[in-house]
């Protein structure tokens, strides 16, 4: 990504998250309260990733068939309640994420890593595009020994198709926090509203062939 690209899409996020600022003053306290913990059924299993803006993330994953929910929030840090504020100060080691909830007999592991090495540059080890920082690490959490060595592999098979190394550090899971529920699917309610989602997750959508794919808001 060029220099100008970078500091134009690093504007885009000022401008969104005054945005932002603006909407929550006229949010309910309902609105600002963290999301209710995903549901894991038996049979499904669950993956957590970090590949900045957890904005993005939620809008790709959403839309891929074979995964139940994708839930915005933070993982990886030391305080036991972590708000957006607080994360975004940079000094907690949060990491935004969105945990995902699959049904593994209709989408696996392996394709939702696909996924997930398509929709970012993993290559890049302090941030992505213009949102730079410790909170927008490219990390997969893995929720099983299992998991773990899928996602080793997944990550050799991927360094084939990136010049540089890839920086996307593979840990286990620690405890999921989700964000408030105005994060919550934020593409979806927002795209028209915040200059953000137009100028950065809808071009991404659009590359990935999902824009014109239902977005069934989980």
């Amino acid at each position: 990504m060029s220099k100008f690209n970078t500091v134009f899409i690093a504007l885009l996020a000022i401008t969104g998250s005054m945005i932002l600022f603006t909407q929550n003053k006229a949010m309910s306290e309902e609105q600002k309260k963290p999301a209710t913990m995903p549901l894991v059924a038996d049979g499904n299993q669950q993956i957590t990733l970090g590949a900045g803006c957890f904005w993005c993330v939620e809008a790709v994953f959403n839309r891929l068939d074979g995964v139940i929910s994708a839930t915005s929030g933070y993982m990886g840090g030391t305080n036991p309640k972590p708000t957006y504020e607080d994360v975004i100060r940079k000094n907690t080691g949060e990491v935004e994420v969105v945990h995902l909830v699959y049904d593994p007999k209709k989408i696996s592991t392996e394709t939702i890593l696909q996924w997930f090495w398509k929709a970012h540059d993993p290559t890049q080890a302090d941030g992505q595009g213009g949102d730079r920082g410790p909170q927008y690490l490219s990390t997969i959490f893995c929720h099983s020994p299992e998991q773990l060595k899928v996602a080793i592999n997944s990550k050799l098979i991927a360094q084939k198709q990136f010049m540089d190394p890839i920086a996307t550090s593979i840990k286990m899971a620690a405890k999921f926090h989700p964000a408030e529920v105005y994060h919550q699917d934020y593409y979806r309610l927002n795209k028209n509203k915040n200059p953000y989602c137009q100028a950065v997750i809808a071009p991404k959508m659009k590359k990935l062939n999902l824009e014109n794919k239902a977005d069934t808001g989980k």
